[in-house]
């Protein structure tokens, strides 16, 4: 089983297009794929693939702190050891924040009268669900929640395990954009990143730190140039980037405006056809042979 995440510098850039239509050609062509979004906190897949929910789970990370006004004696010891400015307090009651509370614990532990409840926090919910284009995983963190990563990590494990079941070749995920934590964790264990760029001084940029960041991993870069006929310029210094990098060009996708009028559909692009769905269908073919190749030493363990 083979692991192909797509990514990006930032948002925007045209990474769940592409996921999309990847996942389309790999249902075309007969391979067996479980599709997985990783972009958590902003997740967009779910409203090309239109999902049937088989499995919803609650996602449990940490705990929040609540006071219970009927033990309270307003000692204000709470307010004296919290770190994070959580406690309230408002006409003689004392009550915690709970978005500002960082569930450390410290109140509940040495609270006098143990008025300091400690319950589990919900973050968010996962889902295992079967859509037109194969098994599909994907999750929705609540507002202001974090543990994004925790949660990702979580997803890919599900992916897996629902592609081991099924006897899968390939997991193919839309990544977390950017290079923080939830990418770092999007991209445990993959065999391939393939990373959508735009042709912009700033996608350049962000282009670089994502490499770096595959880099550090080991794991090898796969580029398809998003927008490429928009900027000749920057398109040429991003392929320069690739040939210097030891990474590989899968495809440059012009603008057009069939992106939108199939998100408006909610297909993917490969789902009809045009120029665009050609040079996509060739790039996953692309993509498929680079995942295939021999695994590299050194890589990172699975979280």
């Amino acid at each position: 089983m083979r692991e192909i995440v797509v990514v990006s510098g930032k948002g925007g850039t045209g990474k769940t297009t592409v996921c999309a239509a990847f996942a389309a050609q790999a249902h075309a062509r007969g391979q067996k794929a479980v599709l997985c979004d990783l972009d958590v906190d902003v997740p967009d897949m779910h409203i090309l693939l239109n999902p049937q929910v088989q499995q919803r789970e609650v996602f449990i990370s940490g705990n929040t702190a609540r006071i219970n006004p009927e033990l309270c004696t307003a000692c204000g010891r709470c307010a004296e050891l919290c770190r994070f400015d959580a406690i309230n307090l408002v006409d003689g009651v004392y009550s915690i924040d709970e978005l500002a509370c960082e569930g450390c614990g410290v109140c509940h532990k040495l609270c006098p009268a143990q008025a300091v409840e400690f319950p589990d926090r919900r973050c968010g919910v996962w889902y295992v669900s079967d859509t037109r284009l194969g098994p599909f995983v994907h999750a929705q963190l609540d507002p202001g929640q974090e543990n994004s990563g925790r949660l990702v990590a979580l997803l890919k494990r599900q992916a897996r395990e629902k592609a081991t079941t099924l006897g899968a070749e390939l997991v193919l995920c839309d990544g977390s954009p950017g290079v923080g934590c939830p990418v770092i964790s999007s991209l445990s264990g993959a065999a391939l990143a393939v990373a959508v760029v735009e042709p912009t001084p700033s996608g350049r940029h962000d282009f670089g730190r994502v490499a770096e960041l595959c880099a550090h991993f080991r794991i090898p870069v796969a580029v398809l140039i998003n927008k490429a006929d928009l900027n000749a310029e920057e398109c040429a210094r991003i392929r320069t980037m690739i040939e210097e990098g030891g990474h590989h060009l899968l495809g440059e996708l012009p603008f057009s405006p069939l992106v939108t009028q199939a998100m408006v559909r909610r297909q993917a692009l490969t789902e009809q056809t045009s120029a665009l769905a050609e040079i996509l269908a060739a790039a996953w073919e692309r993509a498929c042979a680079l995942a295939a190749q021999p695994e590299r030493r050194g890589i990172t363990k699975t979280l």
